[in-house]
């Protein structure tokens, strides 16, 4: 990832549209809320939180999620896989939408893992409007967004690319809360 994005990113009420590990997705730095609310803002959320990715657990575990329940599902990750955990914290309410759970993930792309050491984890959705197709390039996400947007990655063209599979642990039984990038019956990854 560029240099020049890093330290946007870090800087203060900034948002990136950028390829993810999945679909381009708008990302702003987890400890930032100014950042925060701007992504909101900009996707028309205020009761559907995001997700966060992060380089590791550790970064998890300092933005203030709970180490048990990173623990529990660590065994999908680095991967598409984003799981929704519980998080009380109610510092952590501009990131939740005040809901008491939150998805997060792990990336295994190198160059975005490389990126979250340095700003620390980021909060992500897809780059689109709400009902609108997520954006496959950067002029669909430029036309959903323009100048609102601080800047743009072009990752080239992601029309193959597939949102992360997202997932629920309810009583050591594993609920699919939306289909994906990977597969997943009876709770074991499948290619």
């Amino acid at each position: 990832m560029k240099k020049e994005v890093a330290e946007l990113l870090n800087s203060p009420g900034k948002v990136v549209v950028m390829p993810t590990d999945t679909l381009y997705g708008i990302v702003a730095r987890t400890q930032d809320k100014l950042s925060v609310a701007k992504l909101y803002q900009l996707k028309q959320r205020d009761d559907k939180p995001g997700t966060i990715i992060a380089a590791s657990l550790t970064q998890l575990e300092q933005l203030g999620l709970k180490h048990r329940y990173l623990k529990a599902v660590e065994q999908f990750w680095p991967g598409p896989i984003s799981v929704i955990i519980p998080t009380s914290d109610p510092n952590l309410n501009y990131l939740t939408l005040n809901k008491y759970s939150i998805a997060v993930r792990i990336p295994k792309d190198i160059d975005l893992q490389k990126l979250l050491k340095i700003t620390g984890p980021l909060l992500t959705t897809s780059a689109n409007q709400p009902g609108k197709t997520p954006a496959k390039n950067i002029d669909e996400a430029k036309a959903y967004f323009g100048s609102e947007v601080d800047y743009y990655l072009d990752g080239g063209d992601l029309s193959n690319a597939k949102a992360s599979t997202i997932i629920r642990i309810i009583d050591d039984a594993i609920e699919i809360v939306r289909p994906g990038a990977v597969n997943i019956i009876d709770g074991k990854i499948v290619a």
